[in-house]
């Protein structure tokens, strides 16, 4: 687990993971928090528990790459990823491996098995990601025991080591957001498919809401900070117009622009806070997106 000042949410998290139904054999905690806050939590004595504590913020991504080379090392058989804004149900982890048993049965190559996401502030089911020609696309939630999905969230991913070592871990140089897009359509074209298993059940804050009243009707609107804003322009303009081929490049750059314009509106129309910062960094993570100009460039 990815973890960020938040030390009531670790505890949560590590409560969660204990008493699922099936026993989880090691928790490993990358806490990118300035100081040691973890360690304050009496729930963190557990033999089974190891905190790595980074000097500087690693992102998501520096995160995932430190747990998928040192699980590499061990002998253990999944690796299952979270944020810690995530509440996995107490069967969640057993009905996971029970369905990726019986697809395994079938030849299938099982790449990610991943739970059904719903945020419980407003009951939202937080869709994974198909790539569509030239773009991501929300997949539609299906009312049946699994479906295929290119890219679920990262929260909640499970994944055998052995396929992990197939291919490259996740991108670092991504740093946060759209980390999950990449490395599940990295392993859709290695030939191994991605699940949401419906009777997996995870619990998972998605951003920051905002109901509010737009002529008339009611809005949900995502206020993100400035360093959100910054990666999920630079990051999916950059993963986009690399995976859309032939013509579909063009349309993709074309939805990324539409993509800034109608956010920079959004900012204009909805947020109070940081209007100006919020939209330069829309601009410069678009603009940085279009050259391919990667890292950990806005903390």
């Amino acid at each position: 687990m990815t973890a960020y000042e938040d030390p009531e949410a670790v505890a949560s998290f590590i409560s969660a993971i204990k008493n699922q139904s099936t026993p989880v054999e090691k928790i490993l905690i990358v806490d990118n928090s300035n100081d040691k806050k973890v360690c304050l939590q009496p729930s963190v004595n557990n033999s089974n528990l190891e905190v790595i504590y980074s000097p500087e913020n690693l992102g998501v991504s520096g995160s995932l790459k430190i747990a998928y080379k040192r699980l590499f090392s061990y002998k253990y058989d999944f690796l299952w990823t979270f944020d810690q804004d995530s509440i996995p149900a107490f069967s969640c982890l057993e009905n996971l491996l029970k369905v990726y048993r019986e697809v395994s049965q079938n030849n299938y190559k099982v790449g990610i098995i991943a739970p059904l996401s719903i945020d419980l502030r407003n009951n939202n089911i937080i869709e994974g990601a198909n790539f569509v020609k030239d773009h991501f696309a929300g997949c539609q939630h299906q009312q049946k025991k699994l479906y295929e999905c290119d890219a679920p969230i990262t929260s909640g991913t499970l994944i055998s080591l052995t396929t992990a070592k197939t291919i490259s871990i996740p991108r670092e140089d991504l740093f946060i957001d759209g980390i999950d897009l990449d490395y599940g359509l990295r392993l859709k074209q290695a030939g191994y498919h991605n699940f949401i298993v419906t009777d997996a059940i995870m619990h998972h804050n998605f951003g920051h809401p905002s109901e509010i009243k737009f002529i008339n009707r009611n809005l949900l609107v995502q206020k993100y900070p400035p360093i959100r804003h910054y990666y999920i322009c630079r990051n999916h303009t950059y993963l986009e117009t690399r995976y859309a081929q032939g013509l579909y490049k063009v349309t993709s750059s074309l939805k990324r622009i539409k993509y800034l314009i109608f956010t920079i509106i959004k900012i204009i129309l909805f947020d109070h806070e940081y209007k100006n910062i919020k939209i330069w960094a829309c601009l410069l993570g678009t603009f940085h997106g279009f050259i391919g100009k990667l890292g950990k460039l806005w903390h």
